[in-house]
């Protein structure tokens, strides 16, 4: 369950949209520049009803063809000045919309990339881009056209009902009567349209991270005949999300519906006496239709308020949902005054008394007193069954969580004390599962080091045994290797991430069972250039695999999250303890006398 589950309903309104208005500040000119194009629009619809006004009590009465003339001519360069405003503010708006929501955009990932593990163990990748994608689209509307659309109508109203005022302020006390009775109800209901309007976005978010997986997992799904079965989740899924948007945009509907009767009701009704009044002579034809269009004006305008008032809400929504994330704390950050690490680096590394639970699993602890230490260009091994915690030392050195109870020390120092970024520039790691992008292989090998040489990635992927293959690729390092390094085998994935840790040329290497998958000849290859990485360099191996464990210096043997065993492969074995039972249980009888005999 994610973090936001865990929390009571909160009342909705439009302020979460205030998140924007810092990047709004950044691009002044544009906001100045759409200001002036709305305000000079919106007062040259306002001047109309003036005109109209001067023409039937003037030009008709007198039959002043002149007159007429002259009024049409000036009408016709208020439709000019009326269509260059619109276009400038329609240009400014839209280029602020788009502006700032690639801003957002940019902001809302690079936090993504610096929250902490635990946020990604309760929380699907699949909804976070949904966020960034669909969520960012509707604030990118609201602040580009309906935030426009707004402002123009509320200049709009507010200038109409101003002009009502002066022009009939009889008629208008029965006009500003009405506005409670409108407004009230239109508050009711915008609360209904954001928080129907947020349970959509959500269910579109959860639809969104499902289709995520599937895609990313379309071999295996298909490997499996799941196709039917995959359909019909994320059909059910979609049905969802659409129920919920349909659910939204009936709420929307009956605010809209509402809205325009009441505000076109009260408009007939003030029609109605104004005419009466017409009648009676104390109010001249002109002076009613220029308060009849100030009327429709302010009507139509008050209308589109609520249309827009819908889509703000909608917006609201997405910027509480896109806030949440850019007001995530991480758990895992630097420390207010870091040490800074020694130099030269030397690579020891000890646990002493560590445990630890994942936050996601409170209830289960993976490190249970942990308690080791290794010897700067020392070769740990680490072995156990699953479940053991092995992994779990790796999140601990790296710090993506850190210690319940205990310490972890790297060259001295607590790494809770350290800027999490430097304590990982000294640590290079060739995980089990590779993590390959759709990129080139340069761009893969040079992942964290953009700024390497092509001769230095060369001399990396050399060093890796992956040189070879990589000059047969059809643009050799230029080649793009698709989603996830698909093209590639898996001896050829860990290949370009030994690369990779070589070119980072860390004093720590960790190595997560990364010659587990793979066939002998790859392994063979992938095996030499470990090898040759883990020269001079302390290392800590995760392997079921004993050609890697016999050329450890030690054997520390993990079960429920503490070191129960400690040795060389010989001392281990004679020792008939939980390493030797899992060394039976990978090789026969005689497989495991030879490797006694090659390590006595």
């Amino acid at each position: 369950m994610s973090r936001r589950e865990n929390q009571p309903p909160a009342r909705r309104s439009i302020r979460p949209l205030a998140a924007v208005l810092p990047y709004l500040a950044r691009y002044r000119r544009l906001v100045i520049g759409a200001a002036i194009s709305l305000t000079v629009a919106a007062v040259t619809t306002l001047t109309l009803p003036l005109a109209v006004r001067r023409m039937i009590d003037n030009g008709f009465t007198n039959s002043d063809s002149g007159f007429i003339n002259t009024y049409f001519s000036m009408l016709m360069v208020l439709a000019i000045v009326l269509a260059l405003a619109s276009a400038t503010r329609y240009y400014f708006v839209i280029s602020l919309g788009e502006r700032i929501v690639a801003d957002l955009r940019r902001d809302v990932f690079a936090k993504v990339t610096r929250l902490s593990a635990s946020f990604f163990d309760v929380n699907q990748s699949g909804e976070i881009v949904s966020r960034l994608t669909a969520d960012t689209t509707q604030i990118k509307s609201a602040v580009g056209a309906t935030a426009s659309v707004a402002l123009r109508n509320l200049i709009l109203c507010l200038g109409a009902i101003g002009m009502m005022i002066y022009t009939s302020p009889k008629l208008s006390s029965l006009v500003l009567a009405a506005i409670p009775v409108i407004v009230f109800p239109l508050v009711g209901f915008g609360r209904s349209v954001r928080r129907r309007s947020r349970q959509a976005q959500d269910t579109l978010a959860t639809a969104s991270a499902y289709a995520g997986e599937a895609i990313a997992a379309a071999r295996t799904v298909q490997a499996f005949n799941a196709e039917e079965s995959a359909n019909r989740h994320f059909g059910s899924a979609v049905e969802d999300a659409y129920g919920a948007a349909r659910a939204a945009i009936r709420a929307r509907s009956i605010l809209t519906g509402f809205a325009i009767t009441m505000v076109f009701g009260s408009v007939v009704a003030v029609l109605w006496f104004g005419a009466r009044d017409v009648l009676a002579g104390t109010l001249s034809a002109g002076t009613l239709s220029q308060f009849l269009l100030y009327s429709v004006f302010a009507a139509g305008s008050l209308g589109a308020l609520s249309e827009v008032w819908g889509e703000l809400s909608q917006a609201a929504g997405a910027a509480e949902r896109l806030n949440e994330l850019l007001t995530e704390v991480p758990q895992i950050q630097a420390p207010e005054h870091p040490i800074a690490m020694p130099v030269p680096a030397q690579g020891a590394i000890a646990f002493a008394d560590v445990h630890f639970a994942y936050p996601a699993r409170p209830d289960y602890k993976s490190l249970n007193g942990l308690s080791f230490a290794v010897k700067p260009g020392e070769t740990v091994a680490i072995v156990g069954p699953s479940g053991a915690g092995k992994s779990t030392v790796f999140s601990m050195l790296l710090r993506y969580y850190d210690p319940v109870k205990g310490t972890v020390t790297i060259d001295g120092i607590d790494a809770r004390m350290v800027d999490p970024k430097n304590l990982r520039d000294r640590m290079a790691i060739v995980p089990q599962d590779v993590t390959i992008f759709a990129a080139s292989v340069h761009d893969n090998i040079a992942f964290g080091a953009a700024d390497a040489s092509r001769e230095a990635v060369r001399a990396a992927a050399v060093a890796a045994q992956a040189d070879e293959f990589i000059a047969k690729l059809d643009r050799g390092y230029d080649t793009h290797v698709g989603e996830r390094g698909v093209t590639l085998s898996g001896g050829q994935r860990q290949r370009i991430a030994i690369a990779r840790a070589i070119l980072r040329n860390a004093p720590i290497l960790l190595l997560d069972e990364a010659t587990s998958a793979l066939d002998a000849e790859s392994e063979t290859l992938v095996q030499t250039a470990l090898d040759g990485l883990m020269r001079q360099r302390t290392t800590i191996v995760i392997a079921h695999r004993l050609a890697t464990v016999l050329k450890a210096d030690r054997i520390l043997v993990m079960d429920h999250g503490r070191v129960v065993e400690e040795g060389t492969h010989a001392s281990l074995i004679r020792h008939g303890g939980l390493y030797a039972k899992l060394a039976r249980l990978q090789f026969d009888h005689g497989a495991e006398s030879l490797f006694v005999a090659a390590r006595t």
